[in-house]
C-alpha cells in the first residue's frame, strides 16, 4: 500500500514537473540592450580581425561585407573605418556550423557582448538573415 501511495505521489509529481517548464517561443526575438539605441556608427570586424587582416579567413572576410551590405541596405546606421569612431562594435564568425553576430559596446573596451545571434547560414548572402534579427531585436526596442 506505501508502494503505492509513493507511485501514484512520484506519477503526480513528474506530471505537474511537466506542465510547469517554460514553453520556447522560437518567434520571440531576443531584446536589445537600451543603451545602444541611440548608436548611429558602427565598426563591422571578425573577432580575428577587420577585413583587410591577413589572417582574417575568406568566410569571415566576406561575412564583413555581406554585414556591412545588409547595413547599408537597412539604413540605420553609419559604417566606419575604424573602431575608436564607432558607438557600436559588430563583430562576426562565418564557419560552415553556424554563424554568429555579435554587439558590442564601443565605449566599453574588453567587455562581453551585449546581444548576439547565431544560425547556420546566418551570414552567406548580402540580405544576411541574422542581421535582420538585428534588426527586428533594435527595432522592438525602439518601439518601448
Amino acid at each position: 500500500m506505501k508502494k503505492t501511495v509513493a507511485v501514484i505521489g512520484l506519477l503526480l509529481f513528474a506530471a505537474a514537473a511537466a506542465l510547469a517548464r517554460p514553453t520556447y517561443d522560437e518567434t520571440r526575438v531576443q531584446p536589445f540592450p537600451k543603451t545602444l539605441i541611440n548608436a548611429r556608427y558602427v565598426y563591422v570586424a571578425s573577432y580575428d580581425g577587420d577585413q583587410f587582416n591577413a589572417s582574417v579567413s575568406p568566410d569571415d572576410r566576406a561575412a564583413i561585407g555581406n554585414v556591412q551590405a545588409a547595413l547599408r541596405q537597412w539604413g540605420r546606421y553609419m559604417i566606419v573605418n575604424h573602431p575608436q569612431e564607432a558607438d557600436m562594435i559588430l563583430l562576426v564568425q562565418s564557419r560552415p556550423s553556424e554563424d554568429v553576430v555579435a554587439v558590442y559596446d564601443a565605449h566599453v573596451p574588453g567587455a562581453i557582448y551585449l546581444w548576439r545571434a547565431m544560425g547556420r547560414d546566418g551570414l552567406k548572402n548580402d540580405q544576411a538573415p541574422l542581421v535582420q534579427q538585428l534588426r527586428q531585436a533594435v527595432e522592438a526596442a525602439d518601439n518601448k
